[in-house]
């Protein structure tokens, strides 16, 4: 198996564990803030782990890439020039929106980027 960018081993093994025939997974990123666990990205969709239901009940949210109709850099200050000076992301599906948050810009660049490929 090739070297997955991860943050945690036991996210990207639920992760692996759920692969439908012939997907692979491209990277597994922690997230931060509320209701957030974590977001996986293989080469069919976009997997994020909700942790925001009542009763510390989770859900794994797949989201086909087709599905998705934006990804956006999100910031609550001014940039100064640098598009990915943030660690966050917003991804519109329909009409939800999913946020997620990262430990640094990096992580929020390759995700940003990953998702864009695959929707352009």
């Amino acid at each position: 198996m090739a070297q997955v960018i991860h943050d945690r081993r036991e996210q990207l093994r639920q992760i692996r564990s759920g692969l439908l025939d012939g997907e692979e997974v491209i990277a597994v990123y922690d997230a931060i803030g509320a209701g957030t666990g974590f977001i996986g990205l293989t080469t069919r969709r976009v997997i994020i782990q909700d942790k925001s239901f009542v009763g510390k009940r989770v859900a794994i949210t797949s989201i086909p890439y087709q599905k998705v109709t934006s990804v956006s850099v999100v910031s609550n200050k001014s940039w100064g020039g640098e598009f990915f000076s943030t660690g966050s992301i917003a991804i519109n599906v329909g009409t939800h929106t999913y946020e997620v948050e990262f430990r640094g810009a990096q992580k929020a660049h390759h995700v940003h980027n990953v998702i864009l490929h695959y929707i352009s």
